[in-house]
């Protein structure tokens, strides 16, 4: 049975599960924990397994939406489909491919799942880890090209932006089980794993038989960086008196934190200091820099 939508203004008992009225990519779902009734409004939801949400009297918290049917002595068959989605500026369309391998299930034809038709595709997909030490992974995507449509894809998109052959275009992977698919009795298209997105960093080898990718992270691709702006201690780099500053009073102070009389004067010497004098010395401070990197 399809998991049922929260709605406003209901009383839940434990035990009861409710899915988020849009689709989640986190794949989750929320059991009621603490009984009462909902809120009029629905409630912002966990992103991951165990957090908790308070709506109203009642508290929901986040499971995973296919583990207990994966937990079942004969669970039903894990289907793994495959979203190019294409951007634009770089590759002169938005079109959004979508393909399943078809192994898993025995399926011998086009798969639909929340709405969307997913073509029988030979799909081999690797490299696809979890890992928190060591470089991130970089899964290969290889997919059939014996009808030459991958090909004409590169040469359409390669028209656009010359020898980009799919750079930048992304690629999502979504695991769902059969029992979850369009048509079946208990179709869902909430219930899946977590969704993973992959941008294409490279074309690695084309032939006629098939064509594969290299995919990566968004933090991994060239130019990227976390966070996106330069760690300093020192030196506040929000624009003073800007919305990130915050600063709208009226009192002025010059480069070197002395006091003058007019606007035309002030002139924020970009340190905590500075920020404390216009803020308060014990107060909040929207300072944009990192003075706790200057201790390590």
């Amino acid at each position: 049975m399809a998991y049922a939508a929260w709605a406003s203004a209901t009383a839940y008992v434990v035990g009861d599960i409710v899915r988020a009225s849009a689709l989640q990519a986190s794949g989750l779902v929320f059991r009621c924990t603490t009984a009462g009734t909902s809120a009029a409004s629905e409630p912002t939801w966990g992103t991951d397994i165990g957090s908790t949400v308070t709506d109203n009297t009642v508290v929901w918290t986040a499971i995973s939406s296919v583990y207990e049917e994966l937990a079942v002595l004969a669970p039903s068959a894990i289907i793994e489909l495959f979203e190019l989605h294409l951007d634009n500026s770089l590759h002169g369309s938005s079109d959004v491919y979508r393909w399943h391998n078809g192994v898993n299930a025995n399926v011998t034809g086009n798969i639909t799942w929340n709405g969307n038709s997913y073509t029988r595709l030979p799909i081999q997909a690797e490299g696809f880890d979890y890992t928190n030490t060591g470089t991130l992974p970089r899964p290969t995507l290889t997919v059939a090209n014996l009808d030459g449509t991958i090909t004409t894809l590169l040469l359409l998109v390669n028209a656009t932006t010359a020898g980009n052959d799919l750079g930048g275009a992304t690629v999502k992977r979504i695991r769902t089980l059969k029992k979850y698919l369009d048509g079946e009795a208990a179709a869902d298209p909430h219930a899946k794993f977590p969704d993973e997105i992959w941008y294409v960093d490279r074309k690695a080898n084309e032939s006629r038989d098939s064509v594969s990718f290299e995919l990566a992270s968004k933090f991994d691709l060239p130019g990227v960086m976390l966070p996106k702006r330069q760690i300093i201690a020192n030196i506040c780099q929000w624009k003073y008196r800007s919305t990130e500053c915050g600063y709208t009073g009226s009192n002025y102070w010059d480069a070197n934190d002395n006091a003058v009389a007019t606007l035309a004067q002030d002139q924020c010497g970009k340190r905590l200091g500075s920020c404390k004098l216009r803020f308060g010395e014990t107060a909040e401070l929207p300072f944009g820099s990192f003075p706790s990197a200057g201790l390590f």
